[in-house]
This record gives C-alpha cells, structure tokens and sequence, in this order.
C-alpha cells in the first residue's frame, strides 16, 4: 500500500476509535533518510485526506503540502534520530491509558503476556512542555529502546517498524490499560513471577522466533 494511503487510513481509524478527539493528536512515517510524512497541526485526524499530509526533513522544516508543522513534531523527530528501525510514530490520547498519565501511574507491570511480548515495558515520561528542550529530556531515558511511552499529562507515544504496527501498538496498548482499569476495580491485577516471565520469554524465542530485548524484560 502507498505510503499516502497508509498513513491517512491509520488517522482515520486513530479518529474512529476515539484515540483521538477533534484536532488532537499526530501521525508521522519515515520516507527515507531525508524526509518523513507526518499530519498538519490543527485538522482532525478523521477528516484528512492524502493531499492535506506534509513533506518534512528531519529539522522539522517543511518540505511540500499547505499546513503548519504540529509543535510536537520534536518527539517524532527525536524517534527517527535514535532509532533506525522505527519507521512510523503515533502521538494519541486513548481515553484509559491517558487516564494512567494523569493520575501518574505506569503500565511497566508484567501482568499480561501479548502486552509483554508486545509492548515490552510501558514507562511514564514525566512532563514536557511542548516544543521546548523539556521534551527530549523526558523521552530520551527510553527511546531507544521501548514501543510505547506514557507521557505524564499529556497521552501516549508509540513507535512502529511500519505505520501498521505504529497504530496497532496503541489499540494494544488501550486494550491492557481498560484491563488494569477494570482489575484495580476488582482489587488489583495478579502480576507474574519471575519464573513465568522467564518460560515466557523462552516460548517467545523458540516458537515464534521472537527475541526480547533484554532491556524490555521485566527481570
């Protein structure tokens, strides 16, 4: 699928499924090493169109299309910098794990094995004011090696090997948060041991093919 077309359908399910409301939220895809497509401030997500994303170099300067660069490209920017495999970002404010960032509580608890082997540890970023140094502050501790950040007061950031996985990193990601919502309601979510965690990880290895990072296990 064109790279276009891929990224506006991500915006508009982001949209449909109320990661997003109104004018919130950002979505961006590496081109290649010059340059990367990324949504325009202020339109909503469900309503863009192709023609309406943006060309812009990896200073934030904008390259082809009409519309302002979003103040809070410098978290896109600082994903693409430090890590090469990260091709798609996805700036969102799904309602449940948002709730986590505001009431400054992490997701970095292994109590789900697909969020595990998924999403890896979920740390909280302490708060940034958009567009200053305080956000590079905040997230560089973790980007280079997590998939998804809560960011304290603000929403959620994850980074994808494709725009799909981008996306679905969040809808993951909002699934385990009205989860641990739902557990803490029940008195509280039974977490692995330390034992489970490590047959976890050897499944993952030698049935799926699927590596953990050691600095995204939770040993």
């Amino acid at each position: 699928m064109p790279i276009r077309k891929e990224l506006i359908l991500a915006c508009h399910k982001t949209y449909a499924n109320s990661f997003v409301a109104a004018y919130d939220g950002n979505l961006s895809a590496r081109i290649d090493d010059k340059k990367l497509l990324i949504t325009p401030s202020g339109r909503c997500k469900g309503e863009l169109e192709e023609k309406d994303l943006l060309e812009i170099d990896y200073e934030g300067n904008v390259l082809s299309g009409d519309g302002l660069v979003s103040a809070e490209v410098k978290m896109h920017l600082l994903a693409y910098k430090h890590r090469e495999e990260v091709n798609a970002v996805v700036h969102s404010h799904p309602i449940h794990a948002s709730a986590f960032c505001v009431v400054n509580k992490d997701l970095s608890q292994p109590i789900f094995p697909e969020s595990i082997l998924s999403l890896g540890k979920i740390p909280l970023c302490k708060y940034s004011t958009i567009s200053t140094e305080e956000v590079e502050e905040s997230i560089l501790p973790y980007v280079g090696y997590v998939w998804v950040l809560l960011l304290q007061n603000h929403g959620v950031l994850a980074f994808g090997k494709s725009i799909k996985d981008a996306y679905f990193k969040v809808e993951k990601l909002e699934h385990f948060a009205k989860i641990m919502t739902v557990a803490e309601i029940l008195g509280g979510a039974n977490k692995l041991s330390a034992e489970q965690l490590k047959k976890l990880y050897m499944i993952s290895e030698e049935i799926y093919g699927v590596k953990v990072d050691d600095k995204m296990k939770f040993l």
